[in-house]
């Protein structure tokens, strides 16, 4: 892991309406850094996330991005998205194109590469995620798990220097939630820079090198895997911990 600083958030505020939903957030997230978010309910998760590329708008504070600061200069919004893949609690993946359509569309329309490499750059990232063999088929088609495999995969089309997760295994039956989490841990092992907004503490456990804990809008702690779990010192932090462990 590099020094080299790839999200830097500085007293980051945001409302809607009378809810102040982050409040002064301060994060930095080096190259390479795995960062989990864990956190109750309502507690600004994944609104922090989604600030990150601006699918919400900050009110207050600075958020920069690979030396890009986030402002309301589409230029650097279409910058960062450039840089920066999501994957969302619902797959969102396109129901009337097939899985190698919907992988191979952003890399044509946006980094207008020729269609025939994009769907190769395709096949390839769906046989990273290890369902290349369902790439004609529709997402209807897919399990739960293939589904989010395929979104998966479709973020890394467009090659991002940073992933960010939200909730990527909620929406998923039990059973469907390892071979996601499967292809996760292998994003981390390969260097990946990644934010995860999860309640899966055994993958926090094995991949992330440091845990947020969250509530009200505020972080409340944020440490290596080994403290959180085995010292937390904030009273909601020791709270959380013993309702899902």
């Amino acid at each position: 892991m590099t020094s080299e600083t790839m999200i830097e958030m500085s007293s980051v505020h945001k409302w809607f309406g009378e809810l102040h939903v982050l409040n002064d957030i301060n994060l930095k997230v080096i190259k390479g850094e795995k960062i989990v978010i864990c956190g109750p309910s309502g507690s600004g998760k994944s609104t922090l996330i989604r600030c990150i590329n601006r699918l919400e708008e900050h009110q207050r504070g600075e958020i920069v991005v690979e030396g890009t600061e986030l402002t309301n200069d589409n230029r650097s919004v279409e910058k960062i998205r450039g840089e920066v893949g999501m994957v969302f609690q619902q797959f969102n993946l396109f129901p009337h194109l097939s899985i190698l359509d919907n992988c191979s569309l952003a890399p044509i329309w946006v980094r207008k590469l020729p269609k025939v490499e994009a769907r190769e750059k395709a096949m390839e990232y769906l046989k990273r995620v290890q369902i290349d063999d369902q790439a004609h088929k529709y997402p209807a088609q897919l399990s739960g798990g293939q589904q989010q495999r395929a979104a998966i995969a479709r973020a890394l089309c467009m090659e991002p220097r940073i992933m960010l997760f939200d909730e990527p295994t909620s929406a998923l039956d039990p059973e469907m939630i390892k071979e996601v989490l499967d292809v996760m841990v292998g994003l981390a092992e390969g260097g990946m820079t990644m934010l995860v907004v999860t309640h899966e503490m055994g993958f926090a456990k094995e991949v992330a090198d440091k845990i947020i804990f969250m509530d009200e809008g505020q972080i409340v702690e944020s440490k290596n895997p080994t403290d959180f779990f085995s010292n937390p010192e904030s009273e909601r932090t020791k709270t959380f911990l013993s309702q899902i462990l």
